[in-house]
């Protein structure tokens, strides 16, 4: 087993922090369902962590077993090692370090599928469970828009419950994106308290980009003009705004009933 000094675990410890994620291009991620999916939608890891003591399920020594015909680098600790660096309530001894993966703008005409974009998103829980959400509607993938927080930071992966895995991440400007949108046109749908047309009652295209504001403004008039179609959520109670996680699932589960269709 190796100590705690040992520079693979002091990157783990590092790995919290934005700036070296940003830096090595890494990533850690832990527990037995997140690290299951990793490996089965192909993610490039590059080495496990595991605590033998705290390893107790069945399907985790399995899937140790099997990855190891891979030849992963699996890396042991002693139960103590562990907690010191988990980010878990009640540990389950596996854990990973992940390389990011990042897309371009371009892949969006190889992905006929649904689309969010979302400007400067704040909440790394908001961004984790809109992933999760497009996910569970078959969507291809988020645009980050400007100053987003981080989809690799560790409350964005728990939230996302894999779908950090299974979704394309792309971050660019909105000049840029706009840009890119006026070269190769895509739908873009927008959100707005202001707008006329109730989400519930228009008929969504497909493919097309759902463009979502920030937590704290929502969308500015710049976002607005790059809209193809505006719609509204009618709201009747005294909270004038939705969480914005929220608010993305309401709309993306409407494009997804018209689809079912």
């Amino acid at each position: 087993m190796i100590s705690t000094n040992n520079p693979r675990i002091k990157l783990i410890r590092k790995l919290r922090d934005r700036k070296e994620r940003q830096q090595t291009g890494l990533f850690y991620i832990e527990g037995l369902r997140i690290v299951a999916e990793a490996l089965q939608t192909g993610a490039q890891i590059e080495y496990l962590v595991i605590a033998p003591g705290l390893l107790s399920s069945p399907f985790g020594k399995q899937l140790l077993q099997s990855e190891a015909a891979r030849s992963i680098l699996v890396i042991e600790v002693s139960d103590e090692t562990f907690l010191g660096f988990s980010n878990k309530d009640g540990p389950q001894g596996l854990g990973a370090v992940v390389k990011q993966k990042w897309a371009t703008l371009d892949q969006i005409r190889k992905r006929s599928a649904t689309w969010v974009a979302l400007d400067a998103v704040q909440d790394p829980g908001n961004l984790g469970t809109i992933l999760r959400t497009l996910d569970s509607v078959g969507g291809a993938g988020v645009i980050l828009l400007d100053q987003a927080t981080d989809p690799y930071d560790p409350s964005s992966v728990r939230a996302s419950m894999g779908a950090v895995f299974s979704q394309l991440l792309i971050k660019t400007s909105l000049q840029e994106f706009a840009a890119w949108n006026h070269a190769n046109p895509i739908p873009v749908v927008g959100t707005s308290g202001t707008a006329q047309l109730d989400y519930h009652q228009v008929k969504y295209p497909f493919p097309s980009i759902l463009l979502m504001g920030s937590e704290r403004q929502g969308l500015l008039d710049q976002h607005l003009k790059i809209c193809d179609m505006i719609v509204k959520i009618p709201m009747i109670g005294r909270s004038d705004s939705l969480n914005l996680a929220i608010a993305t699932a309401i709309v993306l589960y409407e494009m997804f009933n018209q689809q079912r269709v």
